[in-house]
């Protein structure tokens, strides 16, 4: 009994739940302003698996979208649909869907595997480990944008996702998968380092991150440095035939994760635990230590105009603080940890997940999940300025380069909500 206890409460805290909490799907036009009228965001469009009634914006490629990238070009976005196994490329502007990308594979794929790093070995399947279908769960751009990866939460085999997973490789030119690479448990954060020298995939499921060298331009060139530990790497052995719920039971919960501008570390933040950044040394790919100071809880980490910008899942809040504070208080890391009490705090809602920032830096735009909200942060008084409904629950989000669009993905929690694409324009 004290066991299962222990299990709700850790439940809790990575995902908590939000009383009250409805299944909204706002109406196409819904349009909020801030209170100088300085700022205005509507929801234009969406792509939607909910309601046959909406046939316009019905796809019913649209299943638990995870994440949403725009392409650096600006002509096309990309959705990972979790649960459905597919990419499905867009047009930007009229919406056309452009291809659908399946995440299934079998040994006749077996040329697309890049050797084996040996960094990931299978300690509980032994058979057609390459026959499976991948989970897509987020994705990020190398090479000015001509290649998009696309980590899986785990192959469909592997109940508990305790074995290697692997990420794909798509040619953004011809929206294909060109290269598959293995990697640890569980990953889900995927980020490349801002002079395309290197590939990080954070492994939520066993406190790892796995660091991949593209310095190349051919993909054939491309392959694993190290794979490094963040405190201690755990020790996976659940059952293969009961479902456990890796959610909660992965240590550290390793996810948002950012380069430094500069190329020096890697920084990762901890969404289970004691919360903390984890800080990696791109010089020798060793784990310095923890700053801690921040809430806990914390879910994606983003690094632009001379300030790390957090977002606090549990109690909604985005946190902020130079960038070069933060530097310095990784030269004071002693014993593997720093507190950093520096942070600014601004109020948002519930389950803040994906965060943004416009171009010219002016607005935090985050994805709240339990209240089913977008919400838009003033950077200058670092407060917030308009909320919007949101289609139940989102998760992912991705600003234009242009500033003027936001794109979500709702991918719904314990059967409510979810499977749909929303798309928001700012005129600001």
């Amino acid at each position: 009994m004290k066991s299962f206890y222990g299990f709700i409460i850790a439940l809790l805290v990575v995902f908590p739940f939000s009383s009250g909490a409805q299944t909204e799907h706002p109406a196409l036009g819904t349009k909020v302003s801030s209170t100088d009228n300085s700022f205005t965001i509507t929801l234009l469009n969406r792509k939607q698996n909910y309601s046959y009634a909406e046939a316009s914006t019905l796809d019913k490629d649209i299943r638990s979208p995870k994440s949403v990238n725009i392409h650096p070009n600006g002509k096309k976005y990309y959705v990972n649909s979790l649960e459905g196994g597919k990419t499905v490329v867009y047009a930007t502007g009229n919406n056309d869907k452009l291809k659908v990308i399946e995440h299934e594979f079998t040994e006749a794929d077996s040329l697309l595997w890049a050797p084996s790093s040996g960094l990931y070995p299978f300690t509980h399947y032994k058979k057609n480990l390459n026959t499976f279908r991948g989970k897509p769960v987020e994705s990020a751009f190398s090479h000015g944008g001509r290649y998009l990866w696309v980590p899986y939460y785990r192959r469909s085999y592997d109940l508990n996702a305790q074995d290697p997973s692997a990420v794909a490789i798509i040619d953004t030119q011809t929206d294909s998968i060109i290269r598959l690479m293995e990697t640890g448990p569980l990953p889900k954060m995927v980020a490349v380092s801002g002079d395309n020298r290197y590939v990080a995939i954070t492994h939520w499921g066993n406190n790892t991150v796995g660091i991949i060298n593209i310095d190349s331009d051919s993909p054939s060139d491309w392959h694993y440095e190290d794979c490094v530990t963040v405190q201690k790497k755990l020790t996976l052995n659940f059952s293969l035939a009961v479902s456990v719920n890796r959610d909660v039971n992965s240590g550290l919960c390793l996810r948002g994760t950012a380069f430094t501008p500069d190329g020096r570390y890697l920084l990762v933040g901890c969404m289970g635990g004691n919360g903390g950044i984890a800080v990696i040394d791109l010089k020798d790919f060793t784990y310095l230590g923890h700053v801690y100071g921040m809430k806990t809880n914390l879910r994606h980490l983003v690094i632009r105009n001379g300030y790390i910008y957090l977002s606090i899942n549990k109690e909604g809040y985005i946190q902020r603080v130079p960038l070069d504070v933060f530097y310095e208080a990784i030269g004071r890391i002693e014993n593997g940890k720093v507190t950093l009490s520096d942070w600014e705090n601004c109020k948002v809602a519930a389950g803040a997940r994906t965060i943004d920032i416009t171009p010219d830096g002016r607005y935090v735009v985050a994805a709240c999940n339990f209240s089913s909200r977008l919400v838009v942060v003033d950077t200058e008084s670092f407060k917030e300025i308009a909320r919007i409904s949101a289609d139940s629950y989102p998760v992912g989000l991705d600003i234009s380069k242009d500033g003027r669009y936001v794109y979500t993905t709702s991918q719904g929690r314990d059967g409510a909500g979810g499977n749909c694409v929303d798309i928001y324009q700012m005129e600001y």
